[in-house]
């Protein structure tokens, strides 16, 4: 049964001595926002987060349903061939130039304009993988399952205080190559950099649709298996790029209706965290004072902090 309700939820979560996102962009540095300085993590970084949480999730105790569509290293159009062979569609035709003959120019293979057989295969999609039936997915190109827009979104995480991207020089004792180890007359050093946020406390937000997720079948399973996610993806993505990271507050509004019962900024507001000495330099979690207002909700809305 899919989920009746809508939700909106805030998400903190700090790291400590690591880099919680890189900008390829800018040398792999913490990503910021110029103008502040305030550290950013995009929405998709933790989607990967909560994707490899439910492989692991799935690999211990395996149930259907719980497969990723956007793997790494994936080839996603032999994923979109597993819906047309399931279900027995024909997946390509062939297209014809009228203007000119098979000889001067091959038949090329396009997208299958049924809409009846889109429609099915974007089901099969929706039923068989979670992260489709969850965030939603563009499976239009090539092999055509249609779009899905999924009952879960996530927003940027903005650190709460600019942070300070710090570099460090790293060095390693060997190299890679007998070249190299030439050129340095048998030293054999490797230098290399390294970038770190000596401590941020970073807030995203999230939103639960009821409507889209009738469309793709999420289900109130899905949803416990996202706060899960939410809740324990950084204590399985451990890394010494990533320094230490952790999730330190999930609190979730539940309307009353899948329309809702407030506007989503109201209910955000009743969260804050400031630091307990104003202009500090916050090295710890504990520097952070974490208020939740919890009385006067609006009729409808219930609290739950699954997490802080």
């Amino acid at each position: 049964m899919t989920i009746q309700s809508r939700y909106d939820f805030v998400l903190l979560f700090d790291v400590k001595d690591g880099n919680p996102n890189g900008d390829p962009d800018a040398g792999n540095l913490p990503r910021l926002d110029p103008e502040t300085g305030h550290g950013l993590v995009t929405d998709v970084c933790l989607k990967r987060k909560v994707r490899n949480f439910v492989t692991m999730s799935n690999a211990a105790q395996p149930r259907s349903g719980l497969e990723i569509y956007v793997q790494e290293k994936a080839v996603l159009n032999h994923q979109n061939e597993r819906a047309y062979e399931a279900l027995g569609l024909n997946k390509v035709e062939a297209a014809e130039d009228s203007d000119e003959t098979p000889a001067k120019k091959p038949k090329k293979e396009k997208r299958k304009g049924s809409g009846n057989d889109v429609d099915k295969a974007r089901d099969w999609m929706c039923k068989n993988f979670f992260d489709v039936r969850t965030f939603g997915a563009v499976m239009s190109i090539g092999v055509n399952c249609g779009q899905v827009r999924g009952p879960v979104q996530l927003t940027f995480s903005r650190s709460l205080d600019p942070i300070v991207s710090a570099e460090h020089a790293i060095t390693r004792m060997a190299v890679a190559t007998e070249a190299e180890a030439e050129k340095q007359q048998g030293d054999n050093r490797t230098m290399g950099r390294k970038f770190t946020v000596p401590y941020g406390l970073y807030r995203a937000h999230g939103f639960v649709s009821a409507h889209l997720a009738k469309q793709t079948g999420f289900s109130q399973d899905d949803l416990s298996l996202v706060w899960q996610a939410l809740a324990l993806m950084f204590e399985h993505d451990r890394s010494a790029a990533r320094g230490l990271m952790s999730t330190r507050g999930l609190y979730v509004f539940e309307h009353g209706s899948a329309l809702g019962s407030a506007p989503a900024h109201e209910l955000f507001d009743r969260v804050t965290a400031t630091l307990r000495e104003p202009g500090s330099s916050p090295r710890a979690f504990s520097d952070y004072v974490v208020n939740v207002r919890e009385s006067d909700l609006p009729a409808g809305i219930r609290l739950h902090r699954l997490v802080g």
